[in-house]
Formats: structure tokens, sequence, C-alpha cells
């Protein structure tokens, strides 16, 4: 791939690009909000044999660090989302399976700080397993990077389906990179059933209807979809990973409280 030049007139039109989408794509009438609200619920603690494994408190996401307002590993989600997403974790576990988290509540101060990473060229070091494909400066463009995420709001998680009893595997500090969207034999391991790319993967193969994918993922994807719709969620065209709670407590406030442990 050839390297990119930006000159100092190419960053400020990007810079000055960003800033008109931050205005366009703020949503009306919403508050933020830096406080917790009392419904918010540790789900370690309420599905106890759901795994968790939380990139945005890793090194290993398309940023490629620990992302601001991440200081502990922690799945939190709204009492509602949570009674919803029990459901689906009683339907898998006669299966031998189990849900697994990848990002549930997000602050966004996280938000605030993939905007800012986006605006910057020159780090571009997880590019070749997450966005290979797609220039970084068209991330805001093509959806991938927005200022406003539903997973602020609380009742929005991004998960997959794994094995009961399976381990996940380490990966932090690896420095071997392999494109997200490549056959899961030699992606980054992940304990993953397969769903024919894996999570963040920027590219038109995430998206729940994409056709050139194995039989097998494609199934995995029906399952997860019907379960997640079955209890209440919505998905979305562009993610097999991504739903919301239809029927969410806070359809217009973004929270900003660190991700922390609740301690009961």
């Amino acid at each position: 791939m050839k390297s990119q030049k930006y000159t100092v007139v190419t960053i400020m039109a990007m810079a000055i690009g960003f800033a008109s989408f931050f205005a366009a794509a703020a949503p009306t009438n919403f508050k933020l909000e830096k406080q917790r609200p009392h419904d918010i619920v540790d789900v370690s603690k309420t599905i106890p044999q759901m795994q968790f494994d939380m990139r945005y408190f890793s090194s290993h996401n398309f940023v490629g660090r620990q992302v601001h307002g991440y200081e502990e590993p922690a799945c939190l989600l709204t009492a509602s989302a949570v009674a919803a997403l029990k459901q689906v974790e009683d339907k898998l576990l006669p299966m031998g399976l189990t849900l697994k988290a990848y990002d549930c509540y997000r602050p966004q101060s996280a938000v605030d700080d993939f905007a800012h990473w986006a605006t910057d060229p020159n780090d571009a070091k997880m590019k070749a397993e997450f966005y290979p494909a797609v220039p970084k400066d068209r991330l805001f463009d093509e959806g991938y990077v927005a200022a406003h995420s539903g997973h602020s709001r609380g009742s929005t998680i991004d998960l997959t389906i794994v094995p009961l009893g399976s381990t996940i595997p380490s990966v932090d500090g690896k420095t071997t990179l392999v494109d997200c969207a490549a056959p899961a034999a030699v992606r980054v391991p992940d304990n993953s059933l397969d769903f024919g790319t894996g999570y963040d993967c920027f590219n038109e193969a995430s998206h729940p209807s994409f056709k050139n994918i194995s039989a097998q993922a494609k199934a995995n994807r029906l399952l997860l979809q019907s379960l997640m719709v079955d209890a209440g969620f919505v998905s979305i065209d562009t993610e097999w990973w991504h739903f919301t709670l239809n029927n969410e407590p806070y359809p217009n406030t973004y929270f900003d409280f660190p991700v922390r442990h609740i301690s009961l």
C-alpha cells in the first residue's frame, strides 16, 4: 500500500470537515448527563456465565490502546436491557453456548476519544487488522466513527456467541495483525463462533446481510440476530455484533460517567 502524504491544507480541511460532521450529526433534543443513573447494572453480576472481552479497556481495538473513560473492564447496561439479554442467555446455555460482550455502555468521553483519533492521519498502527481497505480520512463519511453513539445511552451492546466454558485468548501486545475479514483460521485469535469477520471490522463483510461468507457464519449470524430480536433488541445493517434495546429507557440521554464495576 502506498503511503499517503498529508499537507497542512489537507489536515486543516479534514478538521473542518469533521467539525461540520459533529454539528450535523448531533441528535436533536438530547442531553449529556455526567451522573450514573440508578438503573445501570453491572452485567457480570447478573448474568454470571456470560463472558466479557472488553476491547476498549485493552489495546486490542482499532485505536490500539486503552480508550478514554474505560477505567475497568466492566460491562454496564440498563436493567431493562440486562433483563432482555438474560432471555437470550437462557436460550443459549442448553446448547452449550453463552454470550460474550465486546462493549456495553460507552461514555461520551470515549466517543470523543475515537473522534480525536480519527483526525490524526499518522496514527494508523491498527489499520492492517481493523480497516485495511478504508482510508482513515473516510471513517467518518462511511459511518465507522461518529460524534455520538447509541452505546452512550446505556442500552446498546456489541456481542457474540462463544462455546460455554471456552477461554478468551490474550492478544494484548501482540504485533502480528491480520485482516479482520480474513478466514477465521488465520484471523487474530478469538473464542467466538465464526461470524464471517472479527469484531469492529470496518468492512462490508461485517454487514449482517453480506452473502460472501460461509454457510456456518451465516447460520451463526441468523442465530444471534433472531435471539436478540426476539428478546426485544433491534439490529443495524452494518454490524452483525451491534444491538440496541428497542424500548430503551434513555433514548435522548448520552451519559459520560466512567466505566467501572458497580459494587452491590
